[in-house]
């Protein structure tokens, strides 16, 4: 996780990119793993032999799978707001899954802050929009807009 910046900071960094992950590898044990989990052992994940007879020549990561290591990336990539005692999804306004990441490839998170919505409750709305990139891959694996709030530890002076 990157140094704390505050919310002017924040607030300047809109329609910039504001974080880019490390790359992580999506490992057959990580796929097997979110199988179990969600109890999707759908063969083109789990199946080695069988899916590499599929147009995907090898196992695939779920597309669950793939979204939910936006959390990880992000906590890697992404600044904290100063103040901010906690971060909490919010949800998704769009997500796309545009390719799919074979078993063994890595992938990282780009973040462009969209919005930042500094609220009277001591809340902020931000809207990143997310790239899931696969590595050396001309298509990402997702795009998505991704709306979270930073709880913050007391309201801000509001001008």
């Amino acid at each position: 996780m990157k140094e704390a910046i505050t919310l002017k900071q924040l607030t300047a960094a809109i329609g910039t990119e504001i974080g880019c992950s490390e790359w992580r590898v999506v490992s057959q044990d990580m796929i097997n793993l979110f199988a179990d989990a969600t109890d999707d052992h759908q063969f083109i994940h789990t199946d080695p032999e069988r899916a590499a007879e599929t147009p995907f020549g090898g196992t695939i990561a779920h597309g669950f799978l793939t979204i939910s290591l936006l959390s990880t990336l992000a906590y890697e990539a992404l600044p904290m707001i100063e103040g901010a005692t906690m971060g909490i999804n919010y949800g998704f306004d769009k997500v796309r899954f545009m390719a799919p990441v074979k078993s063994g490839k890595r992938v990282r998170a780009r973040f462009k802050l969209v919005d930042a919505d500094i609220r009277p409750s001591g809340r902020v709305l931000n809207n990143y929009e997310v790239t899931l990139e696969i590595e050396n891959s001309l298509k990402p694996a997702l795009v998505a807009n991704w709306l979270t709030i930073a709880v913050l530890e007391h309201p801000p002076e509001m001008d």
